[in-house]
């Protein structure tokens, strides 16, 4: 493909609106581009508007997994965006639009390298496969879906394009997602003590559990501190009504050390000790999410020849890091080792889930020939 196709596959991603749903479409565009290119791929239904994409190059192993997903989060306020984030619109050698760095660019520099190394009679053994997924932005469905499955049962080694630049990402934290719903009962404000004060008791709730996990002392020494925060709050129906329902939501990013089901139990323990301490409280949890953290080999063959790839396009000595995010990989690496091969490593910069979202377009160009060069060096 020359420049202008490949602009043109990244903005006719883009023109699909893709927000947390809506994936089909993307992954129709995407078989029926393949196809036009001599590769086969097969849509993975996970419900009428969401499916998954799969397809491969090569034979036989080494079986070089690299994934992208789908699914953009939602594009926000529209007015504070300057250009139209469904339209891929170029500036001063910048890409805007949603998804144009986390991570469409990504995918389809991963789909475009696969057609030209196919084009080209590569590779000459091991297989790459695409595992094109849905939901990565809200639950890796997609991820959790291809794996029972058994798309990553014999891949060697796995890489992911998500938007970390010129960085390389082997490992990063899990997630864990939970809401607390505190049951009260309403009444009139003027009569408080006809009710029970939901709202309260959640309050009550989310000091101590703030005074209890900001500041744990649990750390990796690659990816950091334990991370917990309230993200979002809901309760009562009106201002002058005692509130008989509220609600928070809750995300921890999880260690080796701290896991998510040891960060859950300890907040359950605190969810009892209120409840117990109190015959008003009426405090529970729910799990939305969970993901743990991913371990991968620091020094893999994988991280090797992506440096070495890296340095001969950008002269750089890209860094090898630890984060906070999670991708994709806490779903493929579940039943891995610890020492699997991984690597995170994509266009990107620091304007994933931003309004004015964009790619650089030469670093955008620059990662499909990287790849290339990544894919056939591994094999």
């Amino acid at each position: 493909m020359d420049e202008t196709e490949k602009i043109q596959v990244l903005s006719d991603l883009v023109a699909i609106n893709t927000a947390n749903d809506n994936e089909k479409e993307v992954a129709e565009y995407l078989q029926n581009l393949l196809s036009n290119h001599g590769i086969q791929s097969q849509m993975i239904k996970y419900s009428d508007t969401r499916y998954n994409l799969v397809a491969e190059i090569g034979s036989g192993k080494p079986v070089l997994a690299v994934s992208g997903h789908m699914d953009t989060v939602d594009a926000g306020d529209i007015k504070e965006w300057d250009t139209d984030p469904h339209k891929l619109t170029e500036r001063d050698g910048n890409l805007y639009g949603l998804g144009a760095v986390d991570m469409k660019s990504g995918l389809a520099a991963l789909v475009i390298a696969m057609i030209e190394l196919h084009e080209n009679n590569h590779p000459k053994s091991g297989t790459v496969r695409l595992l094109a997924t849905i939901a990565e932005e809200v639950g890796e469905y997609g991820a959790d879906q291809l794996t029972t499955q058994g798309y990553m049962d014999d891949a060697d080694a796995l890489l992911i394009g998500e938007p970390g630049g010129y960085n390389f990402v082997y490992t990063h934290m899990g997630s864990l997602d939970i809401k607390v719903t505190s049951e009260g009962k309403a009444a009139h404000s003027s009569m408080p003590d006809s009710g029970n004060n939901a709202i309260d008791h959640l309050l009550d709730f989310l000091s101590q559990a703030n005074s209890q996990f900001k500041d744990t002392g649990k750390s990796d020494p690659v990816m950091g501190d334990f991370i917990f925060n309230v993200t979002t709050i809901k309760g009562g129906t009106q201002v002058n009504a005692i509130p008989g329902h509220a609600e928070a939501e809750i995300n921890s990013r999880t260690l080796p050390e701290y896991t998510s089901d040891q960060v859950l139990s300890d907040i359950q323990s605190l969810v009892d000790k209120l409840n117990s301490a109190n015959n008003d409280y009426h405090l529970s949890i729910k799990v939305i999410m969970k993901l743990n953290p991913v371990k991968a080999a620091k020094d893999s063959k994988l991280l090797k020849i992506a440096g070495e790839v890296a340095k001969d396009h950008t002269g750089l000595d890209v860094g090898k890091y630890g984060v906070a995010g999670t991708t994709d990989a806490a779903m493929f690496l579940r039943d891995k080792p610890d020492d699997f091969a991984f690597v995170m490593f994509g266009p990107g910069n620091d304007t994933p889930h931003q309004v004015n979202e964009y790619v650089n377009k030469e670093m955008y160009l620059k990662f499909i020939d990287m790849y290339k060069d990544i894919f056939v060096k591994y094999l």
